[in-house]
């Protein structure tokens, strides 16, 4: 078991961009292993998240690992090929925050995303609402993009207990 330390805000990794994945090979299945038992020790110390991406424990590579009650996904070489032209404002918090604090954001309500999977199979898939959100979050990662570059309004910031007051 590989549990990574997640690369906090202010750590400039997480401003870079990272590489495709041009092998899918041991590397890659490395990487996938530590995204899920990183993603699965937050899930149960955070109580929260649903998306790991590489850069987020220091691997440059453009790979996201999804663990949802429903279906658990992977995504190598993401590439949003479709934006809706609807937006909607959510809560986005991030594990690279240490999920101290919320930031109000806007995303496109729906998008296609054009992908690898674990074996190099090329996919597309449509995502709507907070799915369509937490795939744009977790993109944004692979070319050093966090939640807060979102921020319009600096008055749309709480820290997690308000945010828990909110939605509970």
């Amino acid at each position: 078991m590989a549990i990574k330390d997640v690369l906090l805000i202010g750590n400039p990794k997480l401003r870079q961009e990272s590489s495709e994945v041009t092998d899918f090979n041991l590397e890659l299945k490395e990487i996938l292993q530590d995204l899920k038992d990183t993603l699965i020790h937050l899930q149960k110390t955070k109580k929260i998240g649903r998306g790991l991406a590489a850069p987020q424990i220091g691997h440059m590579k453009k790979v996201i690992l999804f663990l949802l009650p429903e279906q658990p996904f992977i995504m190598v070489n993401p590439k949003i090929t479709w934006k809706s032209d609807e937006m909607f404002q959510v809560w986005d918090s991030c594990f690279c925050f240490d999920v101290a604090f919320f930031v109000q954001v806007e995303r496109n309500k729906s998008i296609k995303v054009e992908y690898q999977d674990e074996n190099g199979d090329i996919k597309t898939e449509e995502f709507v609402g907070d799915l369509s959100e937490l795939v744009q979050h977790e993109i944004d990662h692979l070319y050093g993009i966090l939640a807060t570059d979102h921020l319009k309004d600096v008055t749309k910031i709480i820290m997690r207990d308000e945010w828990e007051k909110i939605v509970t």
